[in-house]
Formats: structure tokens, C-alpha cells, sequence
């Protein structure tokens, strides 16, 4: 058996295997006690809000975009971002495809993440009001903060670790760090008289046009992260130890983004499952959910099914008929049902079992009626066959609601 006990599935004598995964997974491991107490606070400030809030996952990062070739989707420098992302991964063997693709087509198979314009529209149509408390997960989103105006646009109150904590609590969670030098920015330095008279003298022969106007000032933000190698280099500088220290910090911007995740109201996948055997953000999110509260409203969107219905009104997306939201109410409606579980356990089990770790990790209590196990074509089962919760998880369970 290739991968031995790590296998995502096992067969049904090994599941105390798998239990013994979801006890690591989510019970032992745990972050550091000051990342969970922040990110709990985080869940607090958002329930004083008075209203249920819902968590939103955009999956918008440059290395997922680049392997799947949604490149196209976005515009100008971006696309040549994402392009040359992809062709790293061609050289290094990670893709076997080519380099160009066509991400019109590959964002109708699923394969693209949906856009945050797309699930405003969609959470709209669900009914959720202008006014919903929307948390934006997501240490980076690629693109910018511009791919997020229309979902402001739609819902007024989108927020974010930014809007939740304060600069001396981020900074708190860094370990100390020792200084790194200053980059500091340097304006060119301008062409003196001289200089300019003995570049005229070398333009030609005569009469000669006009000179060219004089060069446009250069801004800081011009020589800094990706723009600065951009527009001058056609290949990518290694990381500055400011880079490497910026990722590291989103590692802890993920990990306080992950707890509101798990503790929200609802969640919404902007990209799962897209069969790349990568561990991703949100398939976590869900598997953790689906384990701790399994009634937990978790969307599970099939993102080819959007794309079909974004196409019947790709040309009038803000003023949709009624048959149109109906459908879109009822596809995400049964993402939330059996149906949405069983297709999880299809398309996210087979790459991750901390995806979707039911029924191994799930038990039901004595007095629940059985629910007939759905199989699949190869005998696995996809829903339900839970065996019955051991007495003492039985006992302290109801002492626990006589004490509440």
C-alpha cells in the first residue's frame, strides 16, 4: 500500500487509524495559547456586533492560480505574474501542461477560484441583506484590495483582521526579531545641465525633432515587491529577508484567520477541492467544521455548476431574473444538505481526509435513528454507517446539557 497509515482512505479494519488522526489534528495540535486568545477575541468583537457573521475564503493565491491557468481572469500585470508562476512549474515538473491555456474555458470545468464579485452576487441571492457582518479570510488575496470593492459594494460590512485588531496586537504575536537593514528608497538622481546639452549634441544629424519630455518622477511603491522586477525584468528576483519575514507573518495572519473560520457562523469557500493533493485553506476549514459541529452551516459550492449559471447572465449579473435566483438558491441550498456531503466525500476525501473525516471520526448517539449508509461504485461509504458513540461520550454528553 503506497503511503502506508497516511493514506486519505484506509480500509474500514484500520479506521481507529483515522480516528487517531482526527484526535491529533484536532485536539493535539493546537497554536500557540496568545494566537488563540487573539483569534477568540477576534470571534467576541464580531458577536458583540449583535448578528451572526459569515467567514469568506477567496483562495485567490498566485500558486494555486498559476497551476490550474486561470491567468487570463485577471489583467495586465497580474496575468503576466500568474504566467510566469506557471512556467516555473512546468521546468520544476509540478505542472505537465502547457504554459498557455484557455482560463475562460478552464473556469467553466470548476477549476478557477469563484470571484468575490460572484459570491456577493451569490450570497445575495440567498437572501443574506446588505447589512451582513462578512469576514474576509486570507493572509493575502492576489489581485488586491481591488477584486474585493464589488463584494464591499454589495455588502457594507466586510471586514478583516485589520478592522478587528489593532497594530500592537499583530505585532504582539511576532516573536522578537532582529533589525534588518533599511531599504531606503533613492529618487534618481536628476540630469544636470551639462548632461543634457551633450545628449542633445549626440541625437544626430539635423534638423531634429523636438527633445522628449522629461521623465515622469518615480514613487516608492514602483520599486517595491513584485512591480519593482516587473516592469524591468523578465525574471524574478530571489526573496529579500523582508519577504521571507513578511511570510512568515502571514503564516500567523492564517492562523487567526482559521479560528474565526472554524467559529463562524457560516462559511463560504471561494475555492476546495480542486484535486491538486495540496492541503488548501479551506478544505481545513471545512473538514474541522464538518468535525466539530456537523449542522454547522458550511457552503460547498460546485464551482462549474456557478460558472453555468454565471453565464446565462454574465452580460446582466446585478439585475438577475427570479428563475435564475431560485436556481442559485437551491444549488447552494443542497451544497449545505446530504447531497453537498456526499460530493465532498468524492471530490476532497480521496486527496485529504482532514477534508472530510466522516464517518470515521463521527459516532451517533442511541436514541438517533440509524441513517442507511450511501455507497459508492467502489463499496466506500459516503454518508451515514456512523457506529453508535461509546457510553461514557453518551454520559458525559447528557450531564453536560443537565449542567447547561
Amino acid at each position: 500500500m503506497d503511503g502506508g497509515c497516511l493514506q486519505p482512505i484506509l480500509p474500514p479494519i484500520l479506521s481507529e487509524f483515522q480516528r487517531l488522526r482526527c484526535r491529533v489534528a484536532f485536539h493535539a495540535l493546537q497554536f500557540r495559547p496568545e494566537i488563540q486568545i487573539l483569534g477568540l477575541r477576534m470571534v467576541e468583537r464580531l458577536r458583540a456586533w449583535g448578528q451572526p457573521f459569515l467567514a469568506y475564503h477567496p483562495g485567490l493565491v498566485r500558486d494555486t492560480l498559476a497551476y490550474h491557468g486561470c491567468a487570463e481572469l485577471f489583467q495586465d500585470v497580474h496575468t503576466e505574474l500568474i504566467q510566469y508562476r506557471r512556467e516555473q512549474m512546468i521546468k520544476q515538473g509540478i505542472v505537465n501542461d502547457e504554459l498557455s491555456v484557455e482560463s475562460h474555458i478552464r473556469r467553466e470545468n470548476g477549476s478557477c477560484p469563484l470571484m468575490p464579485e460572484e459570491v456577493g452576487l451569490l450570497l445575495r441571492a440567498m437572501g443574506y441583506p446588505s447589512n451582513t457582518i462578512i469576514y474576509v479570510a486570507g493572509s493575502q488575496t492576489f489581485g488586491g484590495q481591488r477584486l474585493l470593492i464589488p463584494l464591499r459594494a454589495i455588502f457594507a460590512n466586510v471586514v478583516d483582521r485589520t478592522s478587528l485588531c489593532s497594530k500592537t496586537e499583530l505585532s504582539d504575536l511576532v516573536s522578537p526579531e532582529t533589525p534588518l537593514p533599511p531599504d531606503v528608497f533613492k529618487m534618481p538622481n536628476p540630469k544636470s545641465e551639462e548632461q543634457l546639452k551633450e545628449e542633445w549634441n549626440r541625437a544626430g544629424p539635423r534638423p531634429r525633432p523636438l527633445p522628449p519630455p522629461p521623465d515622469r518622477p518615480v514613487y516608492q511603491h514602483e520599486k517595491e515587491g513584485w512591480y519593482a522586477w516587473i516592469t524591468e525584468n523578465d525574471k524574478e528576483p530571489n526573496p529579500s529577508p523582508m519577504d521571507l519575514r513578511m511570510q512568515a507573518h502571514r503564516l500567523l495572519w492564517d492562523a487567526l484567520d482559521y479560528i474565526v473560520s472554524v467559529e463562524a457562523d457560516a462559511f463560504f469557500p471561494g475555492f476546495h477541492s480542486d484535486g491538486s493533493r495540496w492541503p488548501d485553506f479551506s478544505g481545513l476549514v471545512i473538514g474541522q467544521r464538518l468535525y466539530e459541529r456537523a449542522s454547522s452551516r458550511t457552503y460547498r459550492p460546485d464551482r462549474k455548476k456557478i460558472a453555468e449559471l454565471f453565464n446565462v447572465i454574465r452580460d446582466d449579473m446585478y439585475h438577475p431574473k427570479r428563475n435564475w435566483i431560485l436556481s442559485a438558491r437551491e444549488h447552494l441550498n443542497r451544497s449545505l444538505s446530504e447531497e453537498g456531503l456526499i460530493r465532498q466525500s468524492l471530490l476532497s476525501k480521496p486527496t485529504s481526509f482532514l477534508s472530510h473525516p466522516i464517518p470515521e471520526c463521527s459516532c451517533r448517539i442511541s436514541s438517533v435513528e440509524i441513517t442507511k449508509p450511501i455507497k459508492g461504485k467502489d463499496g466506500r461509504i459516503l454518508f451515514g454507517g456512523e457506529p453508535e458513540c461509546p457510553k461514557w461520550m453518551q454520559s458525559a454528553r447528557a450531564e453536560k446539557a443537565r449542567t447547561n
